[in-house]
């Protein structure tokens, strides 16, 4: 059985909310999640809670990459059971494509490549498994899956190449 583990919560009036960690190797840790989105991470003598030793603070963006690396990845296993060779990339359509103002079916890309345009990105929005009367437009950007070949040639399809 784990040894539990101890966290508090404070809030911070005009910061934000800081969480502090009772660390098994003993070292005091701190987080304090600020208004503006930032994190700090903060490391305090147990002996005096004021007393900062060092600490770092993390754009939104790092906070969630390091929150990725800190977390365990649930389907990291089947990577290591089963051989995958799927890529994916994201490919726009421009002014230059045949594709522009044409519908998906149009494209014939699983038929032709092997790949599968999985959704279109619009603006701001998502459009997750498009159906095949679904119509292009210039400046979508095609989130497209399959082995690296397949997935080159519906590059080079919908760019025009």
């Amino acid at each position: 059985m784990e040894p539990s583990t101890h966290t508090r919560k404070t809030s911070l009036p005009g910061v934000g909310t800081r969480y502090d960690l009772e660390t098994g190797a003993g070292p005091h840790l701190s987080v304090v999640v600020c208004q503006d989105g930032r994190r700090i991470l903060a490391f305090h003598d147990p002996e005096d809670d004021d007393s900062c030793k060092d600490a770092a603070t993390l754009t939104p963006h790092e906070a969630t990459a390091l929150a990725n690396l800190l977390t365990d990845d649930p389907v990291a296993h089947l990577q290591q059971q089963v051989e995958i060779d799927l890529v994916t990339e994201h490919i726009e359509v421009t002014k230059r494509s045949p594709y522009a103002g044409r519908t998906l079916g149009s494209t014939q890309a699983r038929t032709r490549t092997g790949a599968s345009i999985v959704a279109v990105l619009r603006r701001t929005a998502a459009v997750p498994s498009p159906t095949p009367d679904f119509r292009l437009a210039i400046g979508d950007t095609l989130v497209v899956v399959g082995t690296r070949e397949g997935v080159d040639a519906v590059a080079e399809l919908i760019i025009g190449g």
